[in-house]
């Protein structure tokens, strides 16, 4: 794509539009408004906003994401993943008043539209191939224990203050034994949960939008909320989102900019992932870094026009192309559903229960948890198990924040880890195997007399400098006959930075004036190039092109007895 249809890939599928698209578009987009409601709404209340906003955040968003967005497929909106962590900063800023909540929740859509843009912008999309799959899949566990332990209090028909879930366990534990639940709601809330957890199953059957409406009917008919107490939704302010310049005062910010970064970062890998999941069922590439853009452009609308921020959605995306989505008209129309709805019909859902939106929010926190690839990975590889477990614990006990924090940090340190601790071989020959080998996998492996053959299986950096300079030094002190030259297998070493360049030029001193050599083979052209630039390589001679010509040319300088 070229000019415009770049950044707006909107355009390019408006140019390329075929008609018999259109009824598809249409119907799946009708489809996907019985589920963007209901859940609009629940998600908007899981996030510490009223109800209202969550269709605001539901319609600017995926009018901007038809515009700006890469993929055919994808529906943005309010979400189950981002709902904890917006409720973590908007709760305590608020202090209970509705209107300040929206603001904070629009500020925060604002910063994580802008980071979001400047991610794709920077082309930085590859960011989230950093955080590994347990990582993953125990922060997403994490939020889905935060979720749903936050609505547990709704669907028993009473409020508790938010403290993190652990003790808001003991605090719903003991409002129940202190009688405080509305059973009557409990009883609308759990059936409405029955109901879409039985449906779910079928995918062709709107299992949510027949358990939300049944739920609506039952309490309106009785007159529940009147008789019994069960708090409903009540009657939705008429009238479409406006453009409102989210203001607050100065020593909030930071707050909200931490919690805007944090979304944005959930967001971003969830959309990300998405993404590339239906891209690739599509056949459709998608340019990662223009999702980024595409993600920015709807929180950033989301933010300006009353919303809070969005993601992608796991759950309305696969409605949508069970429905026959073929394109975004399919989130355009229903969008424009939605505004009609407000327009004509905001009494529709005044007696839409707070428990039956509670049930919303958990089935999708259900949905979220990951349990049976964790399995898999603790089976296999241990360790990734018990690294999925500590952000799991990290955002469970400290809150979905700081559980953010914890999450990049054990990411940081696993990436790491390979790199700061390799593993490394001493290399010999093999009897009947081309090559050299690791001898402490080879025992029987042979030596090449006063010659060393040390390979290190990482880039060389300042974390693991020193450890390469000491394993070095072990290599030549464990060598059964005296040595006269070392060789590093250099094939492994991608990079070399000007603290490991220095060790090296240090331990090459040492090394001759004890009577050693030091040389390299198989050293990779950019790590030439380096070593040249820190003007060192001439140091080490010119590397060998292969080990065995290295060993080759020592045993004739050399004149030691060996045969291959």
């Amino acid at each position: 794509m070229n000019g415009w249809t770049r950044w707006l890939p909107g355009l390019q599928v408006i140019r390329d539009y075929q008609a018999a698209w259109l009824p598809r578009d249409i119907m799946a987009g009708l489809v996907l408004t019985t589920m963007l409601v209901p859940v609009g709404i629940a998600y908007a209340v899981a996030s510490g906003v009223p109800g209202i906003y969550g269709l605001y955040a539901t319609i600017v968003p995926l009018l901007a994401y038809a515009l700006f967005g890469p993929s055919r497929i994808l529906v943005l909106g309010p979400d189950s993943s981002l709902a904890a962590v917006i409720l973590a900063v908007v709760l305590p800023l608020s202090g209970g008043d509705a209107a300040r909540a929206v603001i904070i929740a629009s500020l925060m859509a604002v910063v994580s539209g802008l980071v979001c843009i400047l991610i794709g912008v920077l082309r930085l999309g590859f960011v989230t191939e950093l955080l590994s799959k347990p990582i993953r899949y125990g922060y997403m566990n994490g939020i889905a224990f935060t979720v749903l332990i936050s609505q547990l209090p709704k669907l028993f028909g009473f409020s508790i203050e938010g403290h993190g879930p652990l003790r808001d366990l003991v605090q719903i534990a003991q409002a129940i034994a202190d009688g405080k639940p509305n059973w009557t709601a409990f009883a609308v809330g759990a059936a409405t949960l029955v109901v879409i957890l039985l449906l779910k199953p079928w995918k062709r059957i709107p299992g949510l939008l027949i358990a939300v409406v049944a739920a609506t009917v039952v309490v309106g008919a009785f007159g529940l909320d009147v008789s019994a107490g069960v708090k409903v939704l009540g009657p939705l302010p008429q009238g479409l989102p406006m453009f409102v310049l989210p203001l607050i005062e100065p020593a909030h910010l930071a707050q909200i900019a931490i919690g805007g970064c944090a979304v944005a970062m959930v967001a971003f890998a969830d959309t990300s992932v998405l993404s590339r999941t239906y891209a690739a069922k599509t056949g459709v590439n998608v340019d990662p870094n223009q999702e980024m853009i595409g993600l920015g452009a709807a929180n950033l609308a989301a933010g300006l026009f009353q919303g809070f921020p969005v993601s992608s959605s796991s759950s309305r995306t696969p409605v949508a192309e069970a429905a026959g989505a073929q394109t975004q008209l399919t989130g355009v129309v229903g969008a424009l559903a939605v505004a009609l709805l407000l327009l004509v019909a905001p009494n529709l859902l005044q007696h839409l229960p707070s428990s039956a939106l509670a049930a919303v929010v958990i089935a999708a926190a259900i949905g979220l948890f990951e349990f049976q690839d964790l399995h898999r990975i603790f089976r296999i590889q241990p360790w990734e198990f018990w690294l999925s477990i500590a952000c799991f614990v990290g955002v469970a006990v400290w809150g979905v924040i700081p559980g953010i924090g914890i999450a990049i940090g054990i990411a940081v340190l696993e990436f790491l880890w390979d790199g700061w601790r390799p593993h490394h071989a001493v290399m010999g020959r093999v009897a009947g195997i081309r090559g050299f080998h690791d001898i402490s996998r080879y025992p029987q492996a042979r030596l090449v007399p006063g010659l060393v053959l040390f390979r290190w299986d990482a880039p060389l950096f300042f974390a693991n400098a020193e450890l390469f300079h000491q394993r070095v030094l072990d290599a030549i002190a464990k060598s059964p006959t005296p040595v006269q030259r070392i060789v590093i297998a250099a094939e492994p070493v991608t990079s070399i930075d000007v603290t490991s360049a220095d060790m090296l030029a240090g331990m090459e001193t040492a090394l001759r004036e004890s009577g050693i050599e030091m040389r390299f083979a198989e050293m990779k052209d950019p790590v030439k190039d380096k070593l040249k630039r820190f003007e060192i390589l001439e140091r080490f001679g010119t590397p060998y092109p292969t080990i065995g010509s290295a060993v080759d040319a020592y045993v004739e300088e050399h004149k030691v007895e060996w045969k291959p």
